[in-house]
């Protein structure tokens, strides 16, 4: 669209030509809302160029300098197809462009609770309604209205001042005071296999990929969570209404975005278990056209610390108190580097994605429910940032890591556009050292969705110091010593056992939802043989069951099979052999 200054700034005796003018603004920044679901981008320019109607006007050596040559570039830059700018307002004209964007006072609120506004009001806080030093530069109508609409949970809750020199003060400190360093009632996590699996699933993990197996099938041998799993089992918060009860804030439910998020594990999450959550508000942040509220969530299995979440919570429209605007406390996000990304990987993700998404404890109808998508100014129900950010981390980990969990030590992601389900999500990736930047597009739009983050993995070895760690942390295992004992007596035995058994099983054995210890019983090859550690062949079955139940069957109080099917023991490859295990373990229960 082209436009022009008259209707952007006004022009004196063009009353006709700058309403068009300006109109045809208003037209393409609709045009380019509405046709963005479709790929159609939208731009407009107010060029300054010599024309018919100017040259009789401008002097020659001006006229040469204002050539429509100069301002053909930009328009062919806007229609190319790797052009992304969307809904932008240019001006340009002599080989200059610059881009313009609306700007916005903090203002003031004038009125309050059960009161009449009074120009006498308006007047009072007039230089705060005219004060550009601390600004916000809303690019949509909701976020226009957004803080608009929030100035009446403030009027409602009374926390209003009309006294100009006094708001300030009154709502950063008295305010936050109690906010800042509030604790959220405690609360506790309890998952099994299940939960991770639904998770992986609404993550993107699929059986087309066999190494996103170990993720969603709890009979493999090295089954694990997703790193990023802990995210949902430290937001618990924000389905209890704990956010409300915050003091000093008042906070609708109805107005909260997820803005970053921030995750660390300090040691692989095991495949079952309990963490006690502890949160609290480490700042409270005024970023113009809405509140930032930092809250940090710590994550324990009975005292031991699993792991460290930041959630970045922006309430829309509660800004403009004149609070600080940054903390030492952010976990910050980090710039891309510059050059073509090292790799890429693409999910197209379910027109389900997000209802599948949600079983993981993200009720939010804005993901589920039209109408209430509808009320929040999107077309339809939109997908879960947590959800493409679990997308995002798990294409790092397969393109970096090779799957390995126990690689992963933490990540960062700032949220910037919604994704609507259906759509490809593009991961774009760096390699700096043990860090691995990444940012996020839909490729549908080219928008970037997810912008300056990263995910930081250990190296193998030091995984293997932190399974090694985690392993003798377990104690020692009841099951060593049967195992020990078996290896002995198939000396005197093995030739017997292996005519009737003819298998190699090896057994993984769990503590604590880990797998603390690997061992192979080979009752295939010779007189049969007993070791610590994987399979040196291949298995013709493998058995996972933790050290406590291992006991069990041992000493004949829980069948195999029944341990099998209610999933206290699981097994991969030839499961039909689990009908041995009693023959041959049920010698070594006086152990």
């Amino acid at each position: 669209m082209t436009s022009s200054a008259s209707g952007i700034y006004g022009n004196f005796g063009q009353a006709n030509y700058g309403a068009a003018k300006l109109g045809l603004l208003g037209l393409s920044n609709t045009l380019a809302v509405e046709g963005r679901k479709n790929n159609i981008h939208c731009n407009t320019i107010a060029p300054t160029a010599g024309s018919r109607m100017t040259k009789t006007i401008l002097p020659e050596d001006v006229l040469e300098g204002l050539k429509p040559d100069y301002v053909a570039p930009l328009v062919l830059w806007l229609c190319h197809e790797s052009c992304e700018e969307n809904g932008s307002l240019f001006e340009v004209g002599a080989g200059w462009i610059g881009k313009l964007r609306w700007e916005r006072t903090l203002g003031a609120i004038v009125r309050q609770k059960n009161q009449p506004m009074t120009p006498e009001a308006v007047k009072a806080n007039w230089a705060k309604i005219c004060d550009f030093d601390n600004t916000s530069t809303p690019q949509s109508v909701q976020e226009s209205t957004g803080s608009i609409i929030g100035v009446l949970s403030k009027i409602d809750s009374g926390g209003v001042s009309t006294n100009h020199t006094s708001h300030t003060a009154s709502t950063t400190t008295s305010g936050f005071d109690g906010a800042i360093g509030h604790q959220l009632p405690p609360f506790s996590s309890a998952y099994t296999e299940l939960e991770a699996i639904m998770y992986a699933l609404g993550v993107g993990a699929s059986v087309k990929d066999p190494k996103d197996l170990k993720f969603i099938y709890e009979g493999s041998s090295d089954f694990t969570c997703l790193p990023t799993f802990a995210v949902t089992l430290a937001q618990k918060f924000m389905a209890s209404g704990a956010l409300a009860e915050i003091p000093g804030l008042s906070i609708s439910l109805a107005k909260i975005l997820h803005g970053e998020q921030y995750l660390e594990l300090y040691k692989p999450l095991p495949r079952t278990g309990k963490l006690r959550c502890e949160a609290h508000v480490a700042d409270v942040l005024d970023k113009g056209s809405g509140l930032l509220i930092l809250l940090d969530v710590y994550s324990y299995s009975e005292k031991e610390l699993v792991c460290y979440n930041q959630f970045s919570i922006f309430v829309v429209g509660s800004g403009g108190f004149g609070g600080k605007r940054s903390s030492d406390k952010v976990k910050e996000v980090a710039a891309i580097p510059n050059r073509p990304p090292d790799a890429v990987l693409t999910d197209t993700t379910s027109l389900n994605q997000a209802a599948l998404y949600r079983l993981s404890g993200d009720w939010n109808p804005l993901h589920i429910d039209p109408n209430f998508a509808n009320l929040a100014g999107f077309d339809k129900p939109i997908l879960h940032g947590l959800c493409t950010f679990g997308f995002s981390a798990r294409h790092v980990l397969k393109q970096f890591a090779d799957n390995d969990a126990s690689r992963f030590k933490a990540v960062k992601v700032r949220f910037v556009k919604p994704v609507y389900p259906g759509q490809t999500l593009q991961t774009e990736m760096w390699k700096e050292g043990n860090r691995i930047h990444f940012q996020t597009k839909n490729e549908e739009t080219g928008d970037i969705v997810i912008s300056n983050a990263y995910v930081d993995l250990v190296t193998t070895s030091e995984a293997s110091d932190i399974s090694a760690q985690t392993t003798s942390e377990g104690g020692e295992l009841q099951s060593t010593l049967v195992f020990e004992e078996i290896s002995r007596r198939l000396k005197d035995v093995g030739h017997e056992v292996v005519k009737k058994v003819k298998a190699v099983f090896e057994w993984h054995i769990t503590k604590g939802g880990n797998v603390a210890a690997k061992w192979t019983i080979d009752l295939k090859n010779g007189s049969g043989k007993t070791y610590q550690g994987p399979a040196k062949g291949s298995a013709d079955i493998t058995i996972i069951i933790s050290d406590e139940d291992f006991m069990q069957v041992v000493l004949g109080k829980l069948d195999p099979q029944k341990a099998f099917f209610n999933g206290r023991l699981k097994a991969t490859g030839n499961i039909l052999l689990s009908q041995k295990l009693q023959m041959i373990l049920k010698d070594y229960a006086k152990l």
